[in-house]
């Protein structure tokens, strides 16, 4: 149990020790620095925001445009041959 009495020491040192002034007027500067920070975060929740509405926008456009249409093989397991079949990739025809 030494090392608690020291310990215990030097805490009653600390308590009897007296304030450092450059505490005395730390509650205002931690004060003035929450209220720039509240400024900032009500920026940044601006931009997301409009962020958020111009992807919203470009998705909806996206959707609305009309899609080209491609041929693509069937490969239905219970459909006919299908072109990627293991015999149709080894001779050449289903």
């Amino acid at each position: 149990m030494d090392s608690m009495d020291d310990l215990n020491r030097a805490l009653a040192r600390l308590a009897g020790a007296p304030v450092p002034l450059a505490l005395d007027d730390i509650e205002s500067r931690v004060l003035a620095r929450i209220g720039v920070q509240r400024v900032v975060a009500r920026r940044a929740g601006l931009g997301i925001g409009v962020m958020t509405v111009v992807a919203l926008g470009i998705g909806m456009a996206g959707a609305e445009l009309p899609a080209t249409g491609s041929s693509v093989a069937s490969l239905a397991p219970l459909g006919g041959a299908s072109p990627l079949a293991p015999s149709a990739l080894l001779i050449g025809e289903p």
